[in-house]
């Protein structure tokens, strides 16, 4: 979430505590004549004298809620005549064909009995927590206010900016999805929800609270976006412009690390991100970065194309094996080094490129058998990576998407459309690499910074293999990037620098779902714990600070590489599909079935 101090709520939210503190003996007279102040210490008029409480007891003790009601409609003076016929807060909220029963005015007021109806709500409040899912009817009021209505430039217009009583100066962002749209329905949406509701990370939009309302599911997410890495390769934001010029250059690269690491914490605990992609990689005003759509809700129909997902998709996610007996499509490279380190400043890599003039809205296949979206997810932060760095050396935004579609166009009625995409045009991405390796080295006597894109870009051209097993995985990548940025770069201090553990977190029994109105405060969070030394996994654990099987601390010796044979079978998840839901959807009506990326391991509960 967003902290912005001067920022407050305008809307005055009528919760439990602010109705005691309201409603006292003073508040009730000052909304009364001399005469009905008088009578407020009369014993109660109904009762047959069985009772000698009073109508100021009956109002304190029961029925501040209807007064508040009665006074912002103006006739505070009826709430006599409403507890001669023993009305009280209990009898809330009172059904719209029952409200004329309260008899508020000589004649029937139609007008005035929707008044009440409508306005009851706003004094029953049943406030959005933590780690909760409430289930509210379509005439409840739901206590937020959305503060900033203002598109942020990138983003799908599904998103807004919401504040919540209680918590002054916080500001979340809310997704809005269509149950029968995005969502079959709301169990649908509640399991996508339980599915992402312990993914807790700073850099990550994670889930706070949710809530279905008439016919749609909102879910509230921490950290609201200011601007977009889409937004930032067009027009750098007035925060980032008004830093001083190294800081910027730092900040880049501390973002590529803090991307990797968030990255490198969904992959240890099995999960993957499954559509990163400028758009989904977020900014706040103070230059924060993280990752959004956990839910993969992009508001787009299901036909209709999504150039800019197509655009940074791996290769597999888009090409679909001819015969059951082919594998999925992919292209061999070679890469000639002028030195054997993966760190030289000096590279020349070549592809070949394969003839393919299918259009994109062909390639929309049912993923393949073996397709892994962790693999997937590298190849995506490879391009996120590769325009960070375009940006670093001021090559960045149009000319880049020129320069991929140089060279492969998709026909179209119309003439050719030019295909941008990374997957198809591997060999422009390698010689705008290339490009970039000549003019970071012009830079590198003015700033160290530069001195680490070569190596950063010999890495990111791993990312970039064509086939998902040449790839390295999410640890190797955090090992190395710190590595160069510490040896090359003299950032001693990178922003993250963590270790986290391989367990599931997904807590599907513990989420609260509150449907009558109980009020239970609960939250999750996913661990992670600051390493002393940074590592790579050996033998399936992680180097760093770690629990051993005593849960003692243990300290494992740092490596910068490790065999890929050690990486888990792939994920049985759809490439496009929300990559939080851990068991195949037609599965649900069994027992709830976690698949681990040790295939080895199952839990079933």
């Amino acid at each position: 979430m967003t902290t912005t101090p001067n920022r407050r709520h305008s809307t005055m939210w009528w919760d439990d505590d602010t109705i005691e503190r309201t409603v006292t003996r003073m508040f009730v007279c000052s909304h009364l004549i001399p005469e009905e102040i008088e009578r407020l210490d009369r014993t109660l008029g109904f009762g047959d004298g069985l009772t000698d409480g009073t109508y100021w007891e009956w109002i304190e003790q029961k029925a501040k809620r209807i007064f508040l009601i009665l006074v912002e409609l103006k006739v505070p003076d009826q709430i006599f005549g409403v507890i001669d016929d023993s009305w009280d807060d209990e009898d809330l909220p009172i059904a719209r064909d029952q409200v004329e029963r309260l008899a508020l005015t000589p004649t029937r007021d139609s007008r005035l009995e929707q008044e009440f109806y409508e306005k009851q709500f706003y004094y029953l409040l049943r406030p959005l927590r933590k780690g909760e899912h409430v289930i509210y009817q379509d005439s409840e009021v739901v206590p937020l206010e959305v503060v900033e209505k203002k598109h942020v430039p990138g983003q799908t217009p599904f998103f807004d900016k919401v504040m919540l009583p209680g918590y002054p100066g916080t500001v979340f962002c809310r997704v809005k999805m269509p149950i029968g749209g995005g969502y079959s329905s709301p169990e649908d949406f509640l399991f996508d929800v339980n599915g992402i509701r312990n993914v807790q990370n700073d850099h990550l939009a994670s889930y706070w609270a949710s809530y279905v309302q008439q016919g749609y599911g909102y879910a509230l997410f921490t950290n609201a976006a200011d601007y977009t890495l889409k937004g930032l390769l067009t027009t750098a934001p007035a925060c980032f412009k008004n830093m001083e010029k190294k800081a910027r250059r730092r900040q880049v690269m501390e973002w590529i690390h803090c991307l990797i690491d968030t990255v490198c914490f969904l992959h240890n605990r099995g999960l993957s991100h499954g559509n990163i992609k400028p758009s989904t990689v977020l900014f706040t005003s103070e230059n924060h970065i993280f990752l959004s759509d956990l839910l993969g809700y992009t508001g787009l129909d299901r036909n209709s194309f999504d150039k800019e997902s197509y655009d940074y998709a791996a290769p597999e996610q888009w090409f679909k094996p001819s015969s059951p007996s082919s594998t999925s499509f992919h292209r061999r490279g070679t890469v000639t080094s002028t030195t054997a380190s993966p760190e030289s400043p000096n590279y020349i890599t070549s592809r070949s490129t394969p003839d393919s003039s299918q259009h994109p809205m062909a390639m929309m296949h049912a993923p393949t058998p073996h397709l892994s979206p962790q693999a997937a997810d590298i190849f995506s932060l490879g391009c996120i990576i590769l325009d960070l760095l375009s940006f670093l050396v001021k090559k960045h935004g149009r000319p880049f998407a020129t320069h991929r579609a140089a060279k492969h166009k998709t026909p179209s009625r119309g003439g050719a459309v030019p295909d941008s995409s990374f997957h198809r045009n591997l060999s422009q991405v390698e010689s705008w690499m290339t490009l970039l390796v000549k003019e970071a080295q012009k830079k590198e006597k003015d700033d160290d910074i530069f001195k680490g894109i070569a190596p950063m870009l010999h890495i990111v051209e791993h990312m970039l293999s064509s086939h998902p097993t040449d790839r390295p995985d999410a640890q190797d990548l955090q090992t190395r990037m710190y590595k160069i940025l510490t040896d090359h770069c003299g950032i001693l201090e990178p922003h993250c620098v963590h270790q986290y553990d391989n367990g599931w977190d997904f807590g599907m029994a513990s989420l609260k779902l509150d449907t009558t109105g109980n009020r239970r405060a609960s939250g999750g969070s996913g661990r992670h714990h600051p390493r002393n030394s940074i590592g790579s996994r050996g033998s399936g654990r992680s180097s760093g600070s770690v629990q051993d099987l005593q849960g003692q601390e243990t300290f494992l010796v740092p490596r910068l590489s490790r065999s890929r044979s050690s990486r888990g079978p792939p994920s049985v998840a759809s490439s496009r599909a929300p990559l939080f839901t851990a068991a195949p959807r037609e599965g649900w009506k069994g027992p709830m079935t976690f698949w681990q990326t040790d295939s080895r391991m199952m839990a079933t509960r």
